[in-house]
């Protein structure tokens, strides 16, 4: 990040503006959250001030940027989030979203971005501890190599509900009931970066950053009607020889997933959905192959997820929300009267597909067919007809041939007419041999052989 990463500390007690938060981003309400990084690295909103509902310094443009680190010329394939627009990003994996700003005449040219919205699920706050007495009210410890992660595994062993990081290495665990009583601080106090980890906030000096232990869980049972599953270390890297599962039964008949995150490392580390009931695979997902955009609907009344990590795997990992459908019709159901294309299936699998006995569609194309069929027949006979009409006024016959053009014609004994072909088609004139049209046409058709005229002529004679 070079001089702007440098100065990170400081900017973060420059004015910005306070906003108290009690909770935000519980697990269980997802869709409060535009962010499911800890460091909002995935931000893609649409604030472009440094303060919220407009408040706090503009954001310059990142295509007017180019004097500085970060710009959209700099992320062509837009994986930052930069292009012409001055919404608030973190291409550089900053402890939270910023934007450049008009220099000042401190010298300062950018700023965090105050964003509410950008806390991940399971992140409850940011909260005053005065140590008398402690906020979180169990066990606590410190260590110079602390993450988010670190303090949640901690509390998480002691089996306590809530994890806190204090002064960028401190950790305190505590239960539903401290938060109760707990004294909200403004989100902008807890801007101390993690000892163990360069891209994420470990509360502040008298201010606990807490979170819910479940973030990065290796397995749980989840029934609430909608909620986040993360992958296990979140949000740290997972680690390699990962083997964790989780189920989830929301009310409902089905199921409703959508990725935030995905980010394996190889296609052996591999996340897989089971029905819960039967154990029957419905998809499998890795570093190869990422789950499609969107929500995936699942007919399943409660779901297995199993996660897995070869020796050497270490990547983000995912970050999905659920729902729970009451209606298991919402399954992939495309609109009425729309296309179905079948999912995909394994390699070498054999499908075989007809209609169902008496469905209206095979009915009905079945109609088509027949229709088609008389008409075809029926045309057929009257070119016949033609045919016949024309060879009865003993017409001059043009068949298609392939090679160059003869210069005159070919004139039968004792019968009054000719043949000529011609490539690409023939041509039927009714016109005498030795005629006008006959020999204009003489430099452009070539004639039948003999053999070829003696067998027309046998056969026009029988008609």
């Amino acid at each position: 990040m070079g001089t702007r990463a440098s100065q990170g500390l400081l900017l973060l007690l420059h004015v910005l503006p306070m906003l108290r938060v009690a909770s935000a981003g519980s697990l269980h309400n997802p869709g409060l959250s535009e962010c499911f990084q800890v460091n909002g690295a995935d931000y893609r909103g649409r604030q472009n001030h440094t303060g919220p509902r407009e408040a706090g310094r503009p954001c310059l443009f990142w295509d007017q940027t180019q004097q500085h680190s970060y710009s959209s010329a700099s992320d062509p394939q837009g994986r930052w989030g930069l292009g012409a627009h001055n919404f608030c990003r973190n291409p550089d994996g900053d402890v939270q979203p910023w934007c450049y700003v008009a220099e000042t005449e401190e010298g300062i040219y950018w700023r965090y971005c105050d964003i509410p919205t950008c806390h991940m699920p399971g992140y409850l706050g940011c909260f005053v501890d005065s140590g008398a007495p402690p906020a979180l009210s169990g066990p606590s410890g410190t260590s110079t190599k602390l993450t988010v992660q670190v303090c949640l595994r901690f509390c998480r062993m002691k089996g306590y509900q809530l994890a806190g990081v204090e002064a960028g290495y401190a950790c305190f665990c505590g239960s539903e009931s401290d938060l109760a009583r707990g004294r909200p601080a403004p989100a902008t106090d807890c801007d101390q970066i993690c000892f163990g980890h360069p891209g994420q906030l470990c509360g502040g000096d008298g201010r606990l950053g807490i979170y819910e232990v479940s973030v990065g869980s290796c397995q749980g049972n989840w029934t609430a009607p909608q909620g986040v599953i993360y992958s296990p270390d979140f949000p740290d890297e997972y680690g390699p020889d990962r083997n964790c599962s989780w189920v989830l039964g929301p009310p409902g008949a089905a199921l409703e997933l959508t990725f935030r995150l995905f980010e394996l490392a190889d296609p052996r580390d591999r996340l897989e959905l089971r029905d819960a009931a039967s154990g029957s695979l419905l998809r499998v997902f890795d570093g190869a192959l990422p789950p499609p955009p969107g929500p995936l609907r699942l007919r399943a009344a409660a779901l297995l997820l199993t996660f897995r990590s070869d020796a050497r795997g270490h990547a983000q990992g995912f970050a999905l929300t659920y729902r729970g459908l009451q209606d298991a019709a919402e399954d992939r159901a495309p609109p009425k009267g729309s296309a179905q294309t079948p999912a995909a299936l394994p390699d070498g699998t054999n499908v075989s597909c007809s209609p169902r006995p008496g469905a209206p569609e095979a009915a009905m194309g079945a109609r088509v067919f027949s229709m088609v069929t008389a008409v075809s027949v029926l045309l057929l006979l009257l070119l016949l007809l033609s045919l016949l009409r024309v060879l009865r006024r003993r017409s001059c016959l043009l068949a298609p041939g392939k090679g160059p053009p003869a210069l005159g014609p070919s004139r039968g004994s004792g019968r009054s007419w000719a043949v000529w072909y011609r490539r690409p088609r023939g041509v039927a004139l009714p016109c005498p041999p030795g005629g006008p049209q006959a020999e204009g046409l003489a430099s452009s058709y070539r004639p039948l052989s003999t053999s070829s005229q003696s067998s027309l002529r046998s056969l026009i004679s029988a008609l």
